[in-house]
């Protein structure tokens, strides 16, 4: 018994439910006829007065500040370091000697193969004279002459690794990081330091397909960091990359001479400023105001006071939400900016003009 009243009641909840929403929709529908009746059956849309605009080209991105060159020094010796010259943060010139590695070993390998060498010559020279009065073959000569050429880089190669004994900087830049001590056994390979070139620094942006068109390598940049707001400094555009990213946006580089203040350190961010030459006015639209998207190239205009009519147009570049418009509209005609889904060509309508701006 319990149990039937439970259903009863649920039953009667549900057609409470039904009997709700079917008051709420048959509500909706009046208002809607209400407004359709008011506006004589003509479809209320928003449209705005077509006019030509200044445009402005200028942009900024934001990025940040890396080294000219950042490398990672790597030991081409092995042997025992004796000394190191230089402290993380020393400002260090290109072939200045860093730090020393035990020649010893290194000093008998050279002395080893200039030994070599000098037994090859005599044998090469005693094969020679025998090789002119018939005593060896001439197979037997040219392997004499071959061991002498190996014995000669053998040397060349002992030589180097003296050289390489004494660790030098390949660059000018500062010692960012020491990664071995006095009495480090090295391996061939093993990480030495970390020198960073900050004489010139790249400030790495990205620009979409509508500003990049507008640069090109060797563009003057304005250049504010966040650390130095009241200061400016000058930028080169280096690079700008051939393809975009998985953004489509386009990397650029700008370089930025900083050896004669130092002040700005890799890693820094900082925003970049471009400007250009005031352009000529344009008619723009609302990107809105296009039939299914810009690909389409087609929008509303407004006939009269009252009729929407397809108009076929070419788009030009896209600036966020406005469009440029090439050929199509003129200027003093209305375009139709929103309610375009409810629209087929020669539709009556009823349209709210922004008469001011069509931004």
């Amino acid at each position: 018994m319990k149990r039937i009243i439970i259903t009863i009641v649920v039953v009667l909840g549900v057609l409470a439910l039904i009997g709700w929403v079917l008051s709420k929709n048959k509500a909706e529908n009046e208002a809607k006829t209400a407004v359709v009746a008011q506006t004589g059956g003509a479809i209320v849309v928003k449209a705005a007065k077509v006019s030509r605009q200044p445009l402005v080209l200028d942009f900024s991105a934001n990025g940040n500040f890396a080294a000219n060159q950042d490398l990672l020094l790597k030991s081409e010796v092995s042997g025992r370091v004796t000394r190191i010259q230089v402290k993380e943060g020393s400002r260090v010139s290109k072939g200045q000697i860093l730090a020393l590695v035990d020649p010893e070993i290194i000093n008998l390998d050279k002395q080893s193969a200039e030994d070599a060498l000098q037994k090859t010559k005599t044998d090469y020279e005693r094969y020679k004279s025998s090789f002119e009065t018939g005593g060896v073959t001439r197979a037997q000569l040219d392997d004499i002459e071959l061991q002498l050429r190996n014995a000669e880089v053998r040397l060349q190669q002992a030589n180097r690794r003296v050289q390489d004994a004494n660790i030098k900087s390949p660059i000018n830049g500062i010692i960012n990081r020491r990664d071995i001590e006095v009495g480090a056994y090295l391996s061939q390979g093993t990480d030495l330091f970390e020198i960073v070139d900050l004489s010139l620094l790249k400030l790495k942006v990205t620009a979409n397909e509508t500003q990049v068109v507008n640069l090109k390598v060797g563009d003057k940049v304005t250049i504010v960091s966040t650390v130095f707001p009241d200061k400016e400094f000058n930028g080169t555009i280096s690079f700008i990359a051939a393809k975009a990213d998985n953004t489509l946006n386009y990397p650029i580089e700008i370089t930025v001479d900083n050896s004669a203040s130092s002040e700005l350190k890799a890693g820094m961010y900082a925003t970049a400023y471009f400007k250009f030459p005031q352009q000529d006015p344009t008619i723009l639209i609302p990107r809105g105001s296009f039939v299914g998207g810009v690909n389409s190239n087609q929008v509303y205009v407004l006939e009269g006071d009252s009729a929407a009519a397809v108009r076929e147009v070419v788009a030009g570049r896209i600036f966020g939400e406005q469009v440029e418009i090439l050929r199509g509209l003129e200027e003093g005609e209305t375009v139709i900016t929103s309610g375009q889904i409810n629209l087929v060509d020669g539709a009556k309508v009823q349209a709210q003009v922004d008469s001011t701006t069509n931004r």
